[in-house]
């Protein structure tokens, strides 16, 4: 096929993603258009090569054997196309850092310590992106990412930066108005639950906890639920209630003694942390070799210590 036959990029950009999904629901999803165009774009594609990319079986799509014999290629070369626009930009992006990060780690751990790195780095621009979505290093402008899973994330270069673990925490002035000073007590109070996509399968919820301390006799499913992790903070905080908090989303408010732990016990560790990931095929900026070793520090500052030294349960959803 001659070069000025080549089919239109925007069909090729949407059969890349349809093939990568096996599906025109996420494909479109991705893109931002509604899965008639992408079926459209398909149709147009498909007439232009004269083959059958995908099968169509009820409301399945699976790649025929022509889909399957170029999307792998196809993929291959997007990444070069957005890695050679990404070397087209970085003069001018040099002193520019973007980090991509859950909702609630950004909010109530990165940025009250970001004004830091900015006193002693006024040359570099943080841009923080603050999302759950997993991070396509090949196709976006992120340099860096943290996550918060259990750190098996296959073709990116990944390192350890924060343990986790949880503690059941409220405001002092719940504490002092009404006792709370053993777990039975907190049948009296409302529990905060936190039901957001940050959780994870060996994260405890409140049944699980009072399983795990063998208290019996309280109603652990009643309370309001939140979707994000800081945001079940903010409402223990406020005195609505009792919250199970990750130590390191409710760590600030800890210190400032917006809130206090109960039952006078350190945190009890859970398999999932927080992890530094950035991508293989790039070697980093200045400036983000830079941020990356002030997040090192600000993780050591943190305290955080080996969780293997608490006498504590190691929280799994299948142990409990």
């Amino acid at each position: 096929m001659s070069r000025d036959r080549l089919p239109p990029l925007s069909a090729l950009r949407v059969f890349e993603a349809a093939a990568r999904h096996e599906s025109f629901k996420h494909a479109a999803e991705e893109l931002f258009v509604t899965p008639g165009a992408v079926s459209q774009q398909i149709r147009l594609l498909e007439d232009h090569v004269g083959v059958e990319l995908f099968v169509r079986d009820g409301r399945r799509v699976v790649l025929s054997d022509a889909g399957k014999a170029s999307a792998l290629i196809l993929k291959e070369a997007f990444e070069k196309m957005f890695e050679a626009t990404r070397l087209m930009k970085q003069v001018q992006q040099k002193g520019r850092v973007t980090i991509s990060v859950a909702p609630s780690f950004a909010a109530k751990w990165l940025m009250p310590r970001l004004s830091d790195f900015n006193a002693e780095n006024p040359d570099v621009d943080v841009w923080v992106s603050a999302d759950m979505t997993t991070t396509d290093f090949a196709t976006s402008d992120v340099d860096l990412a943290i996550r918060y899973g259990h750190g098996n994330y296959q073709g990116v270069n990944v390192e350890h930066l924060l343990e986790e673990g949880v503690l059941p925490v409220c405001s002092p002035l719940l504490y002092e108005a009404a006792p709370i000073r053993k777990p039975e007590d907190l049948s009296n109070h409302v529990l905060l639950h936190d039901v957001g996509f940050e959780t994870d399968p060996t994260c405890p919820d409140w049944p699980m906890w009072f399983k795990a301390h063998k208290v019996e006799g309280v109603d652990a499913s009643r309370g309001p639920r939140f979707n994000q992790s800081h945001m079940v903070i903010e409402a223990a905080v406020a005195g609505r209630g009792v919250a199970l908090a990750k130590r390191t989303i409710a760590e600030a408010d800890l210190k400032a003694g917006r809130l206090q732990a109960l039952f006078g016990e350190d945190f009890s560790p859970i398999s999932y942390g927080y992890y530094l990931v950035w991508p293989q095929s790039r070697e980093p900026s200045q400036a983000q070799t830079r941020f990356m070793d002030w997040l090192r520090a600000q993780a050591r500052d943190e305290g955080n210590p080996s969780l293997g030294g608490f006498d504590k349960p190691v929280f799994a959803a299948q142990d409990i």
